[in-house]
C-alpha cells in the first residue's frame, strides 16, 4: 500500500506481497494485474478481497482457471466475470457452494438450473429468490427443498409456501438456525407453534 511506483511494478516484490495476501493486488500495477501468475498466486493466498476479479484485466477475467479458483474461495467474485463464465455451470456451483446468493450473478439459464439452485439454497436458503420464476414456484412446495432451505438460514422459512409455517418440523429447524436476530421469523409462524414449549425452547437456545 505504502510501497513507491517502482516497487508497484516489480514483479518479484509484487510475488511476494500477493502470496502472503490476495488484498495487496489492490495495490500493484495495471500490467501486474494483468499478469496470470501474479493473480493466481493472490488467489492462492486465500486472503481474497470480494473485489478480486474486478482489480485483474478483462482478459483473465474470462479466463476460467481464473474464476473458478476465486469463486471457490469466494462466491461474491461471481458478479466480476465475464458474462460467459457467468453462464459457465462449472463456475457458477462453485460460486453457490461458498455464497448461496452468487446464484444472482448467474446467468438465466442457470437460475433455472436445479442443481445450481438446490447448491445455492444448500449454502443460504435465501437464494431461492434469485431462481428463475417457474423453478421456484416448482420448489417452494417441496418439503424437502425447504428443510435443507431453513437449516442453512432459518429467516428462509419467509421465502416459501405459506403452509410450511405450521408445520413443525420445519419451524423447528428454522427458528433454530435463525440468525436474523429480530422477532420477525416467529411471528410469521403458526399460533399453535408459537404457543409450542419445543419450538419456543429452540428458538431461546438459538437467540
Amino acid at each position: 500500500e505504502y510501497a513507491s511506483e517502482e516497487l508497484r511494478g516489480d514483479r518479484e516484490v509484487v510475488m511476494v506481497a500477493v502470496r502472503n495476501s490476495g488484498h495487496a493486488l489492490e495495490y500493484v500495477s495495471k500490467e501486474l494485474r494483468a499478469d496470470k501468475d501474479v493473480v493466481m498466486a493472490a488467489v492462492a493466498s486465500g486472503n481474497l478481497p470480494y473485489n478480486l476479479l474486478q482489480l485483474i484485466s478483462k482478459d483473465l477475467r474470462a479466463d476460467k482457471e481464473v474464476v473458478l479458483a476465486a469463486v471457490k474461495d469466494t462466491g461474491h467474485a461471481l458478479q466480476y466475470a465475464s458474462k460467459e463464465l457467468r453462464g459457465d455451470k462449472d463456475v457458477v456451483m462453485a460460486a453457490v457452494k461458498s455464497f448461496g446468493h452468487a446464484l444472482f450473478d448467474a446467468s438465466k439459464k442457470l437460475q433455472g438450473d436445479k442443481d445450481v439452485v438446490l447448491t445455492a439454497i444448500k449454502n443460504d436458503g435465501g437464494a431461492i429468490n434469485h431462481a428463475s420464476d417457474e423453478l421456484k414456484k416448482e420448489l417452494s412446495n417441496n418439503r424437502e427443498v425447504v428443510l435443507s432451505a431453513v437449516t442453512s438460514s432459518g429467516d428462509a422459512l419467509m421465502d416459501f409456501d405459506d403452509a410450511f409455517r405450521s408445520d413443525k418440523e420445519v419451524v423447528m429447524a428454522a427458528v433454530a438456525n435463525d440468525e436474523s436476530y429480530d422477532s420477525g421469523l416467529f411471528l410469521s409462524i403458526d399460533k399453535k407453534l408459537q404457543a409450542d414449549k419445543e419450538v419456543i425452547l429452540a428458538a431461546v437456545k438459538n437467540n
